[in-house]
């Protein structure tokens, strides 16, 4: 199996990078997918709040770090 820092983890990571949850949808993890997506998504259209796109930037930012260290 892969691990940490294998090739499917680095291109899962990129995915997030473009569009939150992409790389969980691209490692199979359905669930972990759409709720990064849904709460990125909520946040960045309610940037005028400015406290949720903060919120949107970390889980941004954690959807990256979470592809990136997936072990399956």
């Amino acid at each position: 199996m892969a691990g940490q820092g294998s090739g499917g983890n680095v291109i899962a990571a990129l995915c997030n990078i473009f569009i939150p949850g992409l790389g969980q949808l691209v490692q199979g993890r359905i669930f972990a997918a759409i709720i990064f997506f849904l709460i990125c998504a909520a946040g960045y259209a309610l940037w005028f709040l400015v406290i949720p796109a903060i919120i949107a930037a970390i889980v941004h930012l954690w959807s990256i770090i979470d592809a990136a260290k997936f072990r399956a």
